[in-house]
């Protein structure tokens, strides 16, 4: 996601009370005067008249209205939203990694829902739920044909209520009930262990309001395990992003003080900033620098950055500002390519509007949007191959993206023959049993690119891709 959160007091929102026959023809447009359009807006307005007194039943005004901002929004780019109540409250839980529910991570397997983990400490936890357990039913509702959204909402819920999954446990092949009173869930989003001796891995799967004192956290265990570390991996695979100033700092941690980490560019005078590798730019508190108890080790161990198609906006941040400083090596494959800032502005007490303010880009001045970060090293998932990376959509791939500002966008044809094989290779791999289609999970003993990632640290030969197709690599540059 990478947003920038802001709050920068309420923004105005006209109100259709009914149809518009008069309209302001000036309005206060982020400090300047900007005209409003009198004619479209009084059609807009014609609409709404219409559609309540015409359709074929009542419609609800506060509905229609909310129905009328979301499309204009949704009509920029497929970052920008507007939140109505739920929308909002699901988005803001998001940012700061707590929740109300469970406390499990979960994937689909077979139609049903499986355990992953559950979250030490939490109450499914507590209740014994244990990894590979499936969930057949949630309450009174059968999981196989509910989506994963579906499925998570319906364990979520208020605090202090109760919810009944109905488990399915492979390896002693019995089913039987757990109630779990949820609660308020504090969700990790840094993982990390010391893989053999000096060689360790860290692991962020999100960018959020915990992650950094999480990593100071993980990193000082680490040293604490192992204080002659020679190498590290830092692991942002499937990294969506999250928070602006949680990459800034996780940058920092490797850096030189107060060189450049990322700089945006926008409209506004606000979207206009470079980001350094110094307390003011990430510090949530005034003279806290979260960073400050980190081993002074951390600034010069090896490091190799693992990144896939997955890793977007925040963890593309950190990777390109640590290739651009030759502070790690990059590896993996092209990134997702979401380089644009989203500013989240309020529109009344529990509602919001998130909108595309500015572009990122590297220190080198290199955007990334809908272009990525292209690794030092492109290194497959498996020694078999990337078979099925083709078919991953990437920024370049929504519809109605933003382009990189940095000369036009092309269609590789490359691309696309691949993206035909994997499908057909994608038909022939689900004939085959489940149990033979399984990913290995990132930071097992079978983990192939954090093999690959451990092996360069030691100096030693890596597996490196023939394959990968890079997309729309060019150099062009924006002036500083």
């Amino acid at each position: 996601m990478g947003q920038k959160m802001k709050i920068t007091g309420w923004v105005a929102a006209g109100a259709f009370a009914g149809v518009l026959t008069t309209v302001s023809l000036q309005t206060v447009a982020r400090g300047s005067l900007a005209p409003l359009p009198l004619e479209e807006l009084q059609q807009l307005a014609a609409v709404f008249g219409m559609v309540k007194s015409d359709y074929v039943e009542p419609v609800d005004e506060k509905k229609l209205i909310s129905d009328a901002i979301s499309g204009m929004v949704a009509g920029l780019d497929p970052h920008s939203q507007y939140f109505d109540k739920k929308s909002f409250k699901e988005f803001r839980e998001g940012t700061t990694g707590r929740f109300v529910g469970v406390g499990i991570e979960i994937s689909q397997e077979d139609g049903l829902i499986k355990v992953v983990s559950p979250i030490e400490g939490s109450p499914a936890f507590r209740a014994g739920l244990k990894p590979n357990d499936l969930i057949t039913k949630i309450d009174d509702t059968a999981v196989r044909g509910l989506s994963l959204n579906e499925a998570v909402k319906r364990m979520r819920g208020e605090a202090n209520t109760k919810v009944l999954l109905t488990i399915f446990r492979k390896d002693e092949n019995r089913t039987f009930p757990v109630t779990i009173t949820r609660e308020e869930i504090r969700t990790q989003s840094v993982r990390g262990k010391v893989m053999e001796p000096g060689y360790a891995w860290i692991r962020l799967s999100q960018f959020q309001e915990r992650t950094v004192d999480d990593f100071v956290k993980k990193v000082e265990e680490i040293y604490k395990q192992d204080p002659n570390l020679k190498g590290l991996v830092l692991d942002l695979r499937n990294d969506p992003g999250g928070l602006l100033d949680a990459a800034v700092a996780i940058s920092a941690a490797f850096l030189p003080e107060n060189v450049t980490v990322v700089s945006t560019d926008g409209q506004l005078a606000e979207s206009k900033s470079i980001y350094k590798a110094a307390p003011e730019f990430y510090q949530r508190r005034a003279g806290s620098d979260p960073l400050r108890n980190l081993p002074a080790g951390l600034k010069t161990v090896p490091l190799v950055v693992l990144v896939n198609e997955g890793s977007a906006s925040a963890s593309e941040i950190v990777a390109g500002a640590l290739q651009d400083h030759k502070r790690a090596t990059i590896m993996g494959s092209q990134t997702f390519g979401k380089g644009s800032v989203q500013t989240v502005r309020p529109l009344g007490p529990d509602t919001g509007l998130k909108i595309t303010t500015a572009r990122y880009y590297t220190p080198s001045g290199t955007s990334i949007q809908a272009k990525g970060i292209v690794p030092n090293v492109l290194v497959d998932e498996s020694a078999e191959g990337s078979p099925f990376a083709a078919l991953r959509m990437r920024e370049a791939d929504l519809e109605k993206h933003l382009a990189s500002g940095q000369g036009p966008e092309s269609k590789d044809p490359e691309r696309e023959k691949a993206r035909d094989e994997a499908r057909k290779r994608l038909e022939e791999e689900a004939k085959k049993p489940p149990q033979d289609r399984k990913v290995p999970e990132f930071g097992a003993a079978d983990d192939f690119a954090l093999a690959q990632a451990l092996k360069s640290l030691k100096g030693q030969p890596v597996l490196v891709s023939k394959t990968q197709i890079i997309v729309d690599n060019k150099e062009e540059k924006k002036d500083n």
